[in-house]
C-alpha cells in the first residue's frame, strides 16, 4: 500500500462475500466504498470500518451513473454483485429468473467497470476484480441459467485483461465454490430447509475466506496480476463433486 490511501468500491456489499470484503480491505488499509441495494446494511457496515455506504442497483444504469459520481476517485473495484435464482433444468427454465440473473451477473459487471473506468486509469494503479464463481468454467444440471451467466462474467474479465493491456489497470477473477452465505438462501426464494441442506455433511467455505483470497490479490504489487483465483472447500473438487460426512 502506498502512503496515499487507496479506494476500493465493493458491490453487493450488504452481507456475505461483500461485507466480508469491506472488512477485509478496510484492514488491509483501503479507504471502502460499500455499494448495494440494501442501504441500510451498508450504513452499518461503513460505521463499523470507517467507510461509506452508497445505495447501488447494477440492474440499473441511473443508479450505476449516480455512484459514478458520488465516487469519482477508485483505485479497486470489486464487482461482487450477483447470486443465482432457482434450480429448475433448462426444460422448465423460469425466464424472468435467467433475465434476472443475467442483468447482476454480467450486466452489472459491465455497467459498474465501465462507469468507473476513466478514474480507475487517472488513478493510475487501477485494479477490477470480478467475483466469479467456479459455475464459471463448469456446469451442473439445474443451473443452466447461472452457469449461463457465471461463463459470460468469465468472458467478460478475460476481455477486459486483453481490451486494457498496456494501461495501469489489472484484472482478477476471483471464483469460489460452494460458500455459506445468503446466496441458496435467495436461490431457493427464502426456503431455508432447502438453503440448509445445500451445506449438510461439508464444511463450506465462509464470506472471509473469499474476502481473504480477494484482499490477497488487490495488495499485490502493482507489476504483478493474479488472473485467476480458484477457491474451494477441501470437500468440494468441481460444482458438482462433493465429499459429504
Amino acid at each position: 500500500m502506498s502512503a496515499k490511501a487507496r479506494t476500493a468500491l465493493v458491490t453487493g456489499a450488504s452481507s456475505g462475500i461483500g461485507a466480508a470484503t469491506v472488512r477485509s480491505l478496510a484492514s488491509s488499509g483501503f479507504e471502502v466504498v460499500a455499494a448495494a441495494r440494501r442501504l441500510e446494511r451498508c450504513e452499518e457496515l461503513a460505521r463499523e470500518v470507517g467507510g461509506r455506504a452508497v445505495r447501488l442497483d447494477v440492474a440499473d444504469p441511473d443508479s450505476v451513473a449516480e455512484l459514478a459520481e458520488s465516487v469519482p476517485e477508485v483505485s479497486v473495484v470489486v464487482n461482487n454483485a450477483g447470486g443465482a435464482l432457482g434450480l429448475e433444468p433448462v426444460a422448465e427454465a423460469d425466464e424472468e429468473n435467467w433475465r434476472q440473473m443475467y442483468e447482476t451477473n454480467v450486466m452489472g459487471v459491465m455497467r459498474v467497470t465501465k462507469a468507473v473506468l476513466p478514474a480507475l486509469e487517472r488513478n493510475g494503479d487501477g485494479h477490477i476484480v470480478v467475483v466469479g464463481s467456479v459455475a464459471g468454467v463448469e456446469v451442473y444440471p439445474g443451473g443452466g441459467g447461472y452457469t449461463a451467466a457465471k461463463h459470460a462474467a468469465n468472458a467478460v474479465a478475460r476481455t477486459l485483461r486483453l481490451e486494457l493491456l498496456g494501461k495501469p489497470i489489472r484484472v482478477s477473477e476471483v471464483a469460489p465454490g460452494m460458500v455459506e452465505t445468503e446466496f441458496s438462501l435467495t436461490r431457493f426464494g427464502g426456503d431455508e430447509e432447502k438453503a440448509a441442506k445445500v451445506y449438510e455433511g461439508v464444511t463450506p467455505l465462509s464470506g472471509e475466506d473469499v474476502a481473504d483470497a480477494i484482499a490477497y490479490v488487490v495488495t499485490r504489487p502493482s507489476h504483478v496480476d493474479v488472473d485467476y483465483l480458484s477457491i474451494k472447500p477441501t470437500a468440494q473438487a468441481t460444482a458438482r463433486d462433493v465429499h459429504r460426512r
